[in-house]
Formats: C-alpha cells, structure tokens, sequence
C-alpha cells in the first residue's frame, strides 16, 4: 500500500461493527472478561486500549516495523528504551542531540549504572574508537537537534551489525515520510510524537518502533510495567494528524527551502544550518538515505542584539518551545531546549546566544519572510 495510504487508512484491523470513517475512542480504563480464563484481547488499558493498538499498527506500518508502543511523551519513549540496557552497560550518542535525551542520559541513566561516550556520529570511525566490550548501542539522530548534522544510517548499522550493538535512531525531524532507518539497517526507531507525527501542536506523544519481534517483546514487558502509555483521546489525535502528514511536509519542506536561501543572502544572519541547502555537508547522504529534507532551520545571527529582536518582535511566528506542528515556532535553544547543558559544552557544540532554531509551519513562505524582515530590521 502507497505511503499516503496508509496514512489515511492507518491499520486494516476495524474496531467496531458500525462502519464509523473515523476510529472510535475507547474511553475505558478496562475491560470485561468473557468468562473465565477468557478475554476479549483487551483487559485494562495500560497493557492496550483498541484506539492505542489501532494507532501502533499504523505507526509500524510507516516506519516498516514489526511492532510500535505509544507513549505519553517522547522523553517517556527514550526512559523507557534506556530500561532495556543493565547497569554497566555503555552507550555511544551523537554528540549534538535533543537536550532532554542529554539530560536524561546524563541525570537519569547514568545514576541507574549507564555508561555513556558523546561523538560527531557523522564520522563513522570517531563511533569505532569509543566501542569496548560493554558497548551495547549506538544512538543518533539525524539530522541532530539543533545543528542539523546527518549520519549516515547505513553505514553506521554496519558497524553496529559487526559489533552486536543495537542501532538507535530519533526519527523526528524527518518522520517516515522523508526517511525510514529501519529499512537501513537501525533497530529501534524513537518520535516525539508531539512534534511532525501529532502536528498542530495539541498533544504529547511519543512512539519506540522496533524492527525484531524477541527485541519488541521485551520493550513491550517494560512498556506495560513501567506504565507511560497514550492515552485512548491522544491516540485518536495522532490518528487524525497522521493522514496529513505527507502534505504537510511536503509544503513546510517546501516553505523552509525558500525561507533558508533567503536566510543565507541576509547581513544579519552569520550561518545557517539547512540540510537541503547545497552547501551543507550533509547533502549527499541525506540525498542518498532520505527523500526530503524536512522543514527545520537553525541560524545563527550577527550578535545576541539581533537574536532577541527577533524573538521578541516576530508576530505571526510564535517565541514557544517545540516544533513541527502547522505554526511557525522559533526557539532559543540557548535558554530553552538546551538551557541544561553546561556552558563550555554547549558553545563547543556551536549552540551560543546567537543561535535560533525555526520550525517552519504551514503559513506562506511570504509572509514567514516578511514576519522575519520586519523582526530583524525593526
């Protein structure tokens, strides 16, 4: 089935005998039994609720997965993931990532006994250099958050193949849609479901999608004990959102094209960092393991001064946390996704207060720029 079908028709299995076009919400906490030792596939919703599992299947069906679990949040997602691995066990992540995986990693696992290394995960042998024995996964995203670097997926499931560790992949900036890992070689995939996949910026979520059945049964037992799953309205949204989601991106792609070469002529922008822009480092691989470049910009203006004009003058783009949804959001990763990250550790990353990072919405290309315009020379 053609991906923009999927999207709309999600899972094949139906719910209800009523012939409703839109999935029904199973507005329950549990289920009754048929008579004892029997079951109708649904006990108590933690374990699965109809409108959730209707949602997971077509979430697997996107990314090529054999199973997926939703979550309440993507950071619920990721503690979850970490719950696979034993105390000990070590990690190598992309060395610019989400600051809430950071601070997660860094506060979170690492006082439950994880282990972990930070590299430039575009180069392939700086990922080799840090395997030891008690390596168990490598963890990227691609592009990163919020310096839009690219990894290759492929090749760095090679590597991860020759050396049993499991390949983790954040999805989120390009979503199925764009890019699909698991057909290159990852296995497990991470969304913040929040973000392309949810879409108008209503709802949390978030989703692990894994390619091997043994793998999946295990993420499945942590996921029903720890608890952290979506609930059976959220479910609903994102099923609603999803048959979206390929206009969507292909017109905020489109936008975000236009808006970073307009961004790369301005005296006032230093840098921008665009992965389909051709003078991007990354744009070869992207072209090779992704069909798109998703609609996500970060840039970096001539002084802090103009930063905070920006930001406190746009007017149709919101100052808000978060990104992919239909409005244009612009943030401060400085003071905001990134504000946990030690200082000398995040200017070394690039991530100084100059730096803003753009989601590009469904609004006209036009009127973003000019919005833009306004802000910067008023």
């Amino acid at each position: 089935m053609d991906f923009n079908t999927r999207c709309i028709h999600g899972s094949k299995d139906k719910y209800d005998t009523t012939g409703a076009v839109s999935v029904p919400i199973f507005q329950s906490a549990t289920f009754s039994h048929p008579g004892v030792g029997e079951s109708t596939g649904y006990d108590y919703a933690r374990l699965q609720n109809p409108t959730r599992e209707y949602l997971e299947k077509t979430v697997a069906g996107l990314e090529c997965g054999c199973d997926a679990m939703a979550f309440s949040t993507g950071m619920a997602a990721t503690a979850t993931l970490m719950e696979v691995f034993s105390p000990g066990d070590h990690l190598i992540c992309s060395y610019d990532l989400y600051g809430g995986s950071h601070r997660l990693f860094n506060h979170i696992s690492v006082k439950n006994g994880l282990l972990f290394d930070f590299a430039d995960t575009a180069d392939i042998s700086a990922v080799k250099n840090l395997i030891r024995p008690e390596t168990k996964a490598v963890f990227i995203e691609t592009p990163t958050n919020p310096m839009m670097q690219v990894t290759d997926i492929e090749e760095m499931a090679k590597l991860c193949k020759k050396h049993s560790l499991l390949l983790i992949v954040d999805n989120t900036f390009l979503t199925p849609y764009f890019q699909k890992p698991l057909l290159l070689g990852a296995d497990v995939v991470i969304h913040s479901g929040t973000k392309y996949l949810g879409g108008h910026n209503d709802t949390l979520a978030g989703f692990l999608i894994v390619a091997d059945k043994e793998l999946a049964e295990r993420m499945r037992f942590i996921y029903k004990t720890t608890g952290a799953c979506l609930s059976a309205f959220d479910s609903w949204l994102l099923i609603r959102s999803i048959k979206t989601l390929p206009v969507r991106m292909e017109r905020q792609q489109e936008t975000a094209m236009k808006i970073a070469q307009w961004l790369t002529e301005q005296k006032k922008i230093k840098k921008v960092y665009y992965v389909g822009l051709a003078s991007h480092p990354g744009i070869e691989i992207s072209k090779k393991q992704s069909s798109g470049f998703g609609a996500m910009i970060s840039f970096e203006t001539e002084c802090c001064d103009t930063a905070v004009r920006i930001l406190e003058r746009v007017e149709i783009i919101k100052y808000a946390e978060s990104l992919g949804g239909v409005e244009s959001l612009i943030t401060y990763p400085m003071l905001q996704t990134h504000a946990d990250i030690p200082e000398e550790e995040r200017l070394a990353k690039g991530i100084n207060d100059c730096l803003l990072r753009f989601s590009v919405g469904l609004e006209s290309a036009e009127d973003i720029i000019s919005d833009l315009k306004q802000a910067m020379e008023g």
